[in-house]
């Protein structure tokens, strides 16, 4: 057994001198994401050790661990499977229905395994969309492709409707893919269904190349998302170093979570400002994101920002009115706004400017997930077929410290998983982007 004494770290003495970190660890407060240095990670975050203690699992809290049962509750011959895949593109979309549609075949010998195209839409008789019989031969080289064999759509639909047409085809398996909206869809059915006293298995496999998910280590398509994105901010730093004052700017995707923007500037350590939606920043005043900005192109002769899609805009005055399909807030496009306001400050002191403009959002959710992601793909698939199978529920398939466990929707669409302006993340890019804590 590992003992406390045995995880002890030596050290030379003391420590007596103030460190340089000080101007940033005096902003963090401590937070979730935020390990002190008088903290403890805990060596086994199972119950096993509290066991060998000669206590109970039972007695702290903890997720369902994934993975195949030992009973299942569906018998495999005369279940019927349906996938649809929701909201926006993602890459990985086509390794998860591949990796549902060869597990269900193989491991399991379901062979009725139905896809409904264009999202929830698929369901409903007045759209009128195919559904699409899926069997190990019409999937089988579709991971090599990105977008969603079964295309997808945003918005709510009647989950009465839903589970009507579920009830005429038999599907007593419901695969669904995408977001938190996508997520509160498939609670609506999983109730619906209830209510009526229909059998049906409804299993998440959360999608969001925000990486977004609460309880989640990790959504699908992000590791491919953002080293799609840092090759782009790599193309932006040749571009702002060519030219004399060069300023490459890049909008990434990111409507209310910057983890991209992080992620990607941290990949190759060519941005020299991060903006997300976690931290505010002011742009005008001497503290302010501009007179940083033109304070780096004096001293450097060039610079690169990096800014997510949903961050400042409560600069913009309410220029993103209205909703879309799905509820969420239609964003302004700071991309834009950051553009000319940059060009009107280097103007305004005669500065000469040259700045190339990115926009890669549809290149970076539309492209085939890298091996990482493909395998984290098929593995959630999996789980989420052994969860289903075993007859669980209202459900999604999560990575949890490292570990594969069962998230109940509730708790997945609860909250936002956001960065932390006071975790270690968000300190690494600081560290490496060499930005003042804040701009204000």
């Amino acid at each position: 057994m590992i003992t406390q004494e045995d995880l002890a770290v030596r050290s030379l003495g003391e420590c007596r001198v103030d460190s340089p970190m000080l101007p940033l660890l005096e902003r963090r407060r401590r937070s979730y994401y935020n390990v002190d240095e008088s903290d403890r990670v805990l060596f086994d975050d199972t119950g096993s050790a509290l066991i060998e203690r000669g206590g109970s699992a039972a007695d702290v809290p903890g997720f369902e661990p994934a993975g195949p049962r030992r009973k299942i509750y569906f018998d495999p011959s005369k279940a019927r499977a349906g996938i649809v895949t929701c909201g926006g593109l993602c890459p990985g979309f086509n390794d998860v229905i591949r990796a549902l549609v060869m597990e269900l075949h193989f491991a399991y010998g379901v062979r009725r395994i139905h896809g409904f195209c264009n999202g929830y839409q698929g369901f409903i008789p007045k759209y009128k969309r195919p559904v699409m019989e899926l069997t190990p031969q019409s999937v089988s080289r579709i991971n090599e492709l990105g977008g969603t064999i079964l295309g997808t759509s945003r918005g709510e639909q009647d989950p009465g409707e839903i589970v009507d047409c579920l009830e005429r085809m038999g599907i007593n398996l419901l695969f669904v893919v995408g977001g938190d909206g996508t997520l509160r869809g498939a609670r609506a059915i999983c109730r619906e269904a209830e209510s009526r006293g229909t059998k049906l298995a409804v299993v998440g496999v959360p999608k969001t190349i925000d990486n977004d998910v609460m309880y989640m280590d990790q959504s699908f398509g992000f590791q491919t998302a953002f080293s799609v994105a840092a090759d782009v901010i790599r193309t932006a730093h040749a571009e702002a170093k060519a030219s004399p004052n060069g300023i490459g700017l890049v909008k990434l995707m990111g409507r209310h979570s910057g983890f991209i923007a992080c992620y990607a500037s941290l990949a190759h350590n060519d941005a020299n400002f991060v903006l997300i939606p976690e931290v505010p920043f002011a742009l005008d005043g001497p503290g302010g994101f501009l007179a940083a900005l033109k304070d780096r192109v004096r001293s450097f002769g060039h610079a690169v920002v990096v800014v997510a899609e949903g961050a400042g805009q409560d600069l913009m005055g309410g220029r993103g009115n209205g909703s879309d399909a799905s509820g969420n807030a239609k964003l302004g496009d700071v991309g834009v706004f950051l553009k000319g306001r940059i060009e009107a400050a280097f103007a305004a002191d005669g500065l000469e400017l040259n700045l190339k403009y990115f926009d890669p959002s549809y290149l970076v959710r539309s492209v085939k997930a890298i091996p990482f992601d493909a395998v984290y793909c098929l593995r959630l698939a999996h789980n989420a077929v052994h969860a289903a199978m075993a007859g669980r529920t209202e459900v999604v398939v999560s990575r949890w410290h490292g570990r594969f466990v069962l998230l109940p929707i509730p708790l997945a669409v609860r909250d936002r998983h956001t960065v932390d302006p006071n975790g270690d993340l968000w300190m690494s890019v600081l560290e490496s982007t060499g930005q003042p804590p804040a701009f204000e």
